[in-house]
């Protein structure tokens, strides 16, 4: 039975264990340290990953995500189609090159975009779609890229939590113009911190390499105007030791949610769309009718770790409010919901069967909590 304690199961866990410590030393003695072989190797062994795309790493996801719109040459006046329920770095790579984000609702069961406002949100000015594959489960890709292929729009993965899921067998990051992922410490995998973008673009790939760094592919050769967001050989090193890690660590969190799955009745636990591969960056359940922070504060009190992802939609945060403090001209009752209902239960692989089994029965505690 679970009773009051003091010992957390923590929501997430990062893990640093010898063989990336050896991995970042082995980089530091060899002295390139800069996007050199480790980058390079990084680079190759990740497109395994996404299909063979080609694959160019960065310093992190946001600036996978910033790179690749600057890349495709947005600016101002145009707008890039994108949930409100994401973090906020979704958004923010669109407003970081010019251009407006429009922000359309979740479906319900996904919490990914809903193609079908998608559909009704296009205008002469869009230009792209930045679907986001939220806590591991893929967007509706398929009806995404019908969308996209109709109105000949590009479509901008953010596959940030989504390393390794799949819809119809194909992974994420290989449906779109580009892909964009997320190697911060408390995703599937990392690399410290770092990002990378996939593409079937050889050319873009290209640009992208250009923009990463300072413009120039060979030094003091610049051809555009560039960013520093190079990812480093530490990070890269540390990355491949991860990315060797992932289908073990992809199945651990499967096999957890699915005994969490059969386990929680008190809480209404995160469904899987057809032919979908969920991931599980976060295990997700929704409390309704206004429970959800006496849910969550029965659960610290027992002993669970929990989050909320995300309890402000990004068209409610302070930089996208309109002038006189409103949220827009969106009404998204969905994303509004989910805002409202959703915690994230630990399911990442350090928790052991009795933490599961724990985590479950708290679930169900908190679940009538008020």
């Amino acid at each position: 039975m679970v009773g009051l304690t003091t010992e957390e199961i923590p929501p997430a866990r990062p893990v640093i264990g010898e063989a990336e410590i050896a991995a970042a030393v082995r980089v530091l003695r060899s002295g390139r340290v800069a996007q050199g072989p480790e980058v390079a190797a990084f680079e190759e062994e990740f497109g395994e990953l996404v299909a063979g795309r080609h694959c160019v790493a960065v310093n992190s996801g946001t600036s996978a995500l910033q790179l690749t719109l600057m890349a495709l040459g947005f600016g101002p006046g145009d707008e890039v189609i994108v949930p409100s329920f994401s973090f906020a770095a979704s958004a923010n790579a669109i407003r970081l090159v010019g251009a407006r984000p429009v922000f359309v609702d979740i479906e319900p069961g996904s919490f990914c975009l809903d193609p079908a406002a998608v559909a009704a949100a296009v205008t002469h000015r869009t230009v792209a779609i930045l679907p986001v594959h939220l806590y591991g489960h893929p967007a509706a890709m398929d009806r995404i890229m019908a969308v996209a292929d109709r109105h000949g729009l590009a479509v901008v993965e953010d596959a940030a939590q989504a390393h390794g899921a799949a819809l119809a067998g194909r992974p994420v990051g290989a449906f779109g113009t580009a892909g964009c992922f997320s190697f911060y410490p408390t995703k599937n995998m990392h690399s410290l911190e770092g990002g990378m973008v996939s593409t079937a673009d050889g050319e873009l790939a290209r640009t992208l390499r250009l923009l990463r760094n300072q413009g120039m592919e060979q030094r003091y050769a610049n051809e555009i105007v560039g960013a520093n967001m190079r990812m480093t050989d530490v990070a890269a090193a540390i990355g491949r030791v991860q990315l060797r890690q992932l289908p073990e660590w992809t199945e651990q969190r499967r096999a957890n949610a699915k005994l969490l799955d059969a386990r929680i009745t008190g809480m209404v636990t995160p469904p899987v769309a057809d032919a979908a591969r969920h991931v599980y960056h976060q295990y997700t359940v929704r409390v309704p009718g206004g429970r959800r922070d006496a849910a969550r504060r029965r659960l610290t009190e027992l002993g669970v770790g929990n989050a909320v992802h995300y309890p402000t939609p990004i068209h409610r945060l302070r930089p996208y409010l309109a002038e006189d403090g409103r949220p827009g001209p969106w009404e998204l009752p969905e994303t509004d919901r989910a805002a409202a209902e959703v915690i994230s239960l630990p399911v990442h692989p350090a928790v052991s069967q009795q933490d599961l089994e724990r985590i479950a029965e708290a679930a169900n505690l908190a679940g009538g909590a008020r």
